[in-house]
């Protein structure tokens, strides 16, 4: 029996689940590896961290989406190098996976420009686990107040600062001010969450720079509406516990999220060819490295100019067409046929900041507040994975819409572990909190720093 060729996916994002599907059933053999079991609708994670929807709305098991594929097979586990030369994957426990082709798609995590040590304080958004530390941020934030307010008659006044003012950072302001002024409002007895400030800083001279100025200008408004106060080009240049600086002025807080900045997978930089200032390879025009045609990298670890010179956006669209093109061409090729070159294909962008605030671009047309959400929230149904989690979502959706509730307000954690946590994030007792998390082992020491 002809041995088929065997096709290497490492990472179960948007790229690499839809190469996955287009190779499904098909005459090749498959293995996906990914360090978790679980692929992620990213777009709506600022929807975890904010408590509109639990993590299982928004996730699937990579196992479950393909099991219909008979050809695939789904392996838990981390990648830690490549050769190249020999077609072979490394593994974290020593194992090594042969290849014909090779589909890098692990995707990319915030960056803090040579600040790394900023992640304790400023968590970023990319995962399921920083989505639910960002709501226990949030939620327990609120709580510390009420329990100021009923035991000392006072409290510190309560900010939350967002750092970048592109779709994430945007989201995530007008949501926690929604959470502030709406969906707390009633709950709390000793506090009026209304008054709390929700603060975005972007450093460029308008939020979602890459829509045009005009929905541009309308997003700022709709933010502002929400009580979000927006600040432009505001730079910030330092992070501490319970605290940022922004030029020369510190300004106190009680959550920090960072929402600006990405950085590809560091594995990128094991393929031994040229990356960009954030570790993205450069491809070839059908998506495969330079001097290795079996070896294809896409998503957010791949930059490539589109036909009229501008990079392909680092989008979960680009993703899933990248994915979907790198599969047809490994599939034509196989049976003797041509590759062709990638053409990303812009459907048009959006961007939700509030309940019924948005803003899209869609065929040349504008729109902007309830038509836009409306949009923006049938998208991103239609793109779930699994129509339990759509039904879920929707229903979560109607019900938070109807009543202003938050059905995932749930704080995680010992008592222990959440005492230190609010006096870390408030910065009062900063260095024997950090102290007792190193002794255990949820932070590393590096150097005069933590990680």
């Amino acid at each position: 029996m002809e041995r088929r060729p065997k096709i290497v996916i490492v990472g179960g994002g948007f790229g690499g689940l839809w190469a996955a599907k287009a190779l499904a059933n098909k005459p090749v053999d498959v293995m996906l590896i990914d360090r978790k079991n679980h692929h992620v609708f990213q777009p709506l994670l600022y929807q975890v961290a904010t408590a509109v929807l639990s993590p299982g709305e928004i996730a699937q098991p990579i196992r479950r989406i393909l099991h219909y594929a008979k050809n695939i097979e789904v392996i838990l586990g981390e990648v830690t190098g490549f050769d190249t030369a020999r077609n072979i994957v490394r593994l974290d426990d020593g194992s090594e996976v042969t290849f014909d082709y090779l589909i890098v798609a692990a995707g990319a995590r915030h960056a803090y420009f040579g600040h790394d040590d900023w992640e304790v304080s400023a968590p970023g958004l990319k995962t399921l686990e920083d989505a639910v530390e960002i709501r226990r941020r949030v939620l327990l934030a609120f709580e510390l107040a009420e329990r100021d307010a009923y035991m000392k008659g006072t409290h510190d006044p309560l900010n939350f600062v967002v750092v970048g003012g592109g779709p994430t950072g945007v989201e995530l302001a007008g949501a926690i001010a929604d959470i502030a002024r709406q969906a707390l409002a009633k709950d709390y007895k000793m506090i009026d969450t209304r008054k709390a400030r929700v603060i975005l800083f972007e450093g460029s001279d308008r939020v979602l720079g890459t829509f045009a100025s005009d929905l541009s200008d309308s997003a700022k408004k709709q933010l502002e509406d929400l009580g979000v106060e927006v600040r432009l080009n505001s730079f910030v240049t330092d992070i501490a516990p319970g605290k940022v600086k922004v030029g020369e002025e510190w300004i106190a807080c009680d959550v920090v999220v960072w929402a600006t900045g990405v950085a590809a997978s560091p594995i990128g930089k094991m393929l031994g060819v040229e990356n960009d200032k954030a570790g993205r390879v450069h491809v070839e025009p059908d998506l495969s490295i330079p001097n290795k045609k079996n070896i294809f990298v896409i998503g957010d670890m791949a930059t490539i100019k589109q036909e009229n010179g501008e990079p392909v956006p680092g989008v979960s669209p680009a993703a899933m067409q990248m994915g979907t093109a790198t599969a047809k061409n490994i599939l034509a090729e196989i049976k003797g046929g041509e590759r062709k070159n990638f053409r990303y294909v812009d459907k048009g962008t959006m961007a939700t900041i509030g309940r019924s605030k948005a803003i899209a671009h869609l065929a040349g047309l504008k729109f902007k507040g309830l038509i836009a959400w409306l949009m923006w929230l049938g998208l991103h149904v239609f793109f779930l994975i699994g129509f339990r989690n759509r039904f879920a979502v929707i229903f979560s959706w109607f019900w938070a819409y109807l009543t202003r509730e938050r059905s995932a307000r749930l704080i995680t954690g010992d008592a222990d572990d959440l005492r230190d946590a609010v006096m870390f994030l408030k910065g009062k007792e900063a260095e024997p909190v950090l102290d007792r998390l190193v002794a255990k082992k949820e932070l590393v020491p590096k150097g005069d720093d933590y990680r």
